[in-house]
């Protein structure tokens, strides 16, 4: 692959994964605040520290940064049912452990969420759908990248 490829590759997996937040994270978010099993919203505007971004926002640019370490975990994948499993379960528990046990108790909240199991379900549930919402766009990107002869 050459330098070129490899940063359109990047960049690409970054922009998958900040609109997958966008769609897919905060779209089942809003699904389950509405049905009454989230207690918080979707797309909050809540500013986060320190520069005071919305949080959707902060959380799309997250999704962006875990973009970049899928791409860089599925260099070699070809994109079949194995695929879309290893992007349910990366989305799942990858950004669910390190939010849940380094980045609340950084923010002095409650590890696994407090282990309240709705809030612990909601966090798997939305990042798996992250996951294939990431894997999703990836592919789609990569595949109208690719010229055709």
């Amino acid at each position: 692959m050459t330098r070129k490829a490899e940063v359109s590759r990047f960049i690409l997996a970054f922009v998958a994964g900040f609109i997958a937040v966008l769609v897919f994270h905060q779209g089942l978010l809003a699904l389950l605040h509405a049905i009454n099993f989230a207690t918080r919203p979707a797309y909050q505007t809540t500013p986060t520290q320190p520069f005071g971004i919305p949080q959707f926002l902060s959380s799309a640019f997250w999704g962006g940064i875990w973009g970049l370490v899928w791409a860089a975990m599925t260099v070699r994948q070809q994109v079949n049912k194995n695929y879309w499993l290893v992007a349910l379960l990366f989305g799942a528990i990858a950004p669910t452990l390190i939010a849940w046990f380094i980045v609340a108790p950084l923010k002095g909240q409650p590890i696994a969420g407090g282990w309240k199991p709705a809030a612990m379900i909601t966090a798997l549930l939305v990042n798996g759908a992250w996951g294939l919402g990431t894997a999703l766009l990836f592919s789609w990107f990569a595949r109208r990248q690719r010229p055709s002869y």
